[in-house]
């Protein structure tokens, strides 16, 4: 215990990382997601079948290997990116934003089609109707699992662990090769800074949950 108090600076720089990490890859997934989630509800075909194929291929590979892409593929296609936050951020983002189209894709069904229908009565475009009339309603039943979906993107950021990221899991994996005799304090610690995220988040989900079955 000792060591993980000593420790405590470290653990705070990767902590920092981590949360750096999945405060922007959350923001750049919950931006790219919505606009996926658009072209899924899109009236073109085209457009629905590319938003389709992303997000399937996406969901269906391994976050590892979407790291292993960008880290060492890309340059590999004369694409190099800066080691370290950059790929772990756009890895983590190109990975959450299928599954943030997947929860705003169930919210926008959820809206009864005769909102869309009487939008376009009115003269509204196929973008107007998503932005002013669809997207309000169904935001509140989405938030929830978006947060949950958001808890697991913290989870993941563990993965840039493996690609020069020096994020929490590396700084508990370098603290337990420095000081073996106490792996289980080390571990324990790491696995509370995550719960620091974790835990709030949770019961955000479950207090909006709460709020929008009563409004309903």
């Amino acid at each position: 215990m000792h060591t993980v108090i000593d420790e405590l600076p470290a653990f705070f720089q990767g902590f920092t990382t981590t949360l750096f990490l999945a405060v922007v890859s959350a923001v750049l997934s919950l931006i790219f997601g919505t606009m996926l989630a658009a072209l899924r509800v899109a009236p073109m075909g085209s457009l629905r079948a590319v938003s389709a194929v992303y997000v399937e291929t996406v969901r269906n590979t391994p976050l590892t290997l979407v790291f292993v892409f960008f880290v060492f593929v890309l340059p590999t296609l004369g694409i190099i990116l800066p080691l370290g936050k950059v790929p772990a951020i756009i890895a983590l983002s190109v990975y959450t934003s299928a599954f943030v189209c997947e929860a705003v894709r169930s919210g926008i069904n959820s809206v009864g089609v005769g909102q869309a229908e009487a939008a376009r009565a009115i003269g509204l475009r196929t973008t107007q109707t998503l932005a002013l009339i669809i997207l309000p309603q169904a935001v509140r039943s989405v938030i929830p699992p978006l947060i949950n979906v958001l808890i697991a993107l913290t989870k993941n950021t563990s993965v840039a662990a493996g690609f020069t990221v020096v994020e929490l899991t590396s700084t508990g994996r370098r603290l337990s090769l420095d000081h073996p005799a106490d792996v289980i304090p080390i571990l324990l610690g790491v696995a509370a800074f995550y719960l620091i995220i974790t835990i709030p988040a949770g019961l955000l989900a479950n207090f909006i949950e709460r709020k929008v079955v009563f409004a309903r």
